[in-house]
């Protein structure tokens, strides 16, 4: 088991330019650290994701994938979580249908000053993802 701790999951994170940006931004600034195989890629909205943006990741080789929606902060509407959560759950059962495991996909909302969160959700998801998929 301690041989994990110096792995990392490659994980890809849908993160928002308005929102959930600057939050990861400001862990940086903290020195607040994540795994060093996160990558993210900013996004206007994230009900805008595309499922097939998702299952590319996979086909890629990325461990899992994180999406970091806005929540009710969306400037793009109010129903951006509600959207977000329909595309996730369509990408679930796309992810199913392919031998993927659906836990390998995550969803928070996270709003412009939840450095610590994003990091925490991150560092639990690269665990779950080591403990799954590299035992």
């Amino acid at each position: 088991m301690a041989e994990n701790s110096t792995k990392s999951a490659k994980i890809l994170v849908f993160s928002t330019e308005k929102i959930s940006d600057p939050a990861i931004d400001m862990a940086g600034l903290l020195k607040l650290h994540y795994p060093p195989t996160v990558y993210t890629i900013t996004v206007p909205c994230s009900s805008g994701i595309k499922p097939s943006w998702i299952m590319h990741a996979y086909q890629r080789g990325f461990d899992g994938v994180f999406i970091a929606a806005d929540g009710s902060d969306c400037v793009y509407g109010e129903s951006c979580t509600e959207k977000t959560g329909h595309l996730v759950g369509k990408t679930h059962e796309l992810m199913k249908a392919n031998g993927i495991e659906p836990a390998r996909l995550r969803m928070a909302a996270l709003c412009s000053v939840c450095s610590e969160s994003f990091v925490k959700q991150v560092r639990s998801f690269n665990e779950y993802l080591l403990k799954s998929l590299h035992p």
